[in-house]
């Protein structure tokens, strides 16, 4: 099954008088990379979200975006945060002292400033968020990774129809090339037997030689090689296992393959098919990218 990288997903849940909404966004990377933003009263539980993301996530860049409000009229337990509350004294009296000022900051001013209040953070707090937490991050997951497989369908029948193009293209290549070598041979040992004037040359000598060097304008392995790693792309897209890194890959031995049979034959014909299987190949990869 092929799933794409890219995708997003949002849930929310809430739970003894919290709302948790996380939004969750994934795009190409060639590693799991996670980012999450989260509110500073759980920041102690991001291994544990980590922990959630890759029981479902093998590659990609996710973001993780997490926000909580309380949904009671209870009044939140509250007290001061001291140590911000003075660092941002500090900080105020050193630009007064820079801009000349003696105006001392006040109740107001200091209101604005984020972070000087905290919820007290007792266990109950902590285990009620983190439920709902929890919940709301497995739901956007499971949302984004839905979009994922969505889009990772329309992938996979891209990337069978490239395949099936690309295996029509050998076909016409072994069509064209069957029987060149021999004609191949015959013809070089013609026109060599007809420039030697003397008559000393070794004819045994002289066909194995000419034998050796039209072997290397065979492209019949590659043509075999070329349609057996077509056969291995397929598999590998209906496999219920993660297939990117396989494909990436696999496109690169058909691109060698490609790259060989353009090499040996001095065949215009031939040469256009093998330009038509490059392009297929790149667009392949292309694809290819997006494939978790």
């Amino acid at each position: 099954m092929i799933i794409s990288m890219t995708g997003y997903g949002r849930g929310s849940h809430i739970y003894n008088g919290f709302e948790v909404e996380v939004e969750a966004k994934s795009l190409n990377h060639r590693f799991l990379d996670l980012f999450l933003k989260l509110p500073r009263a759980v920041e102690n539980r991001e291994h544990k979200i980590r922990e959630i993301l890759k029981k479902h996530l093998e590659r990609g860049r996710i973001t993780v975006t997490i926000t909580m409000r309380r949904r009671d009229d209870e009044v939140a337990s509250m007290q001061l945060n001291n140590s911000v509350i003075n660092s941002y004294k500090k900080m105020l009296a050193d630009l007064g002292n820079k801009l000349g000022s003696d105006e001392k900051p006040n109740l107001s001013h200091m209101l604005t400033l984020p972070d000087i209040f905290l919820e007290q953070d007792d266990d109950n707090f902590q285990d009620d968020v983190w439920n709902c937490i929890e919940a709301a991050v497995e739901k956007s997951i499971l949302a984004m990774n839905e979009m994922r497989r969505r889009e990772g369908v329309e992938i996979e029948k891209d990337l069978q129809q490239r395949v099936q193009i690309i295996d029509e293209l050998v076909l016409e290549i072994e069509e064209k090339t069957v029987g060149r070598s021999k004609n191949e041979f015959q013809k070089l040992y013609d026109r060599v037997k007809s420039m030697i004037a003397s008559g000393e040359l070794d004819a045994s000598r002289l066909e194995l030689e000419v034998a050796l060097l039209v072997d290397r304008l065979d492209v019949t392995e590659e043509c075999t090689r070329l349609k057996s790693h077509n056969l291995i792309f397929n598999e590998a897209l209906a496999s219920s296992e993660s297939a990117g890194r396989k494909l990436n890959f696999l496109l690169q031995e058909m691109n060698r393959e490609a790259n060989t049979i353009g090499a040996k034959c001095n065949d215009a014909v031939v040469s256009h098919l093998v330009v038509g299987i490059k392009e297929e190949i790149e667009k392949l990869r292309e694809q290819v990218q997006n494939v978790e």
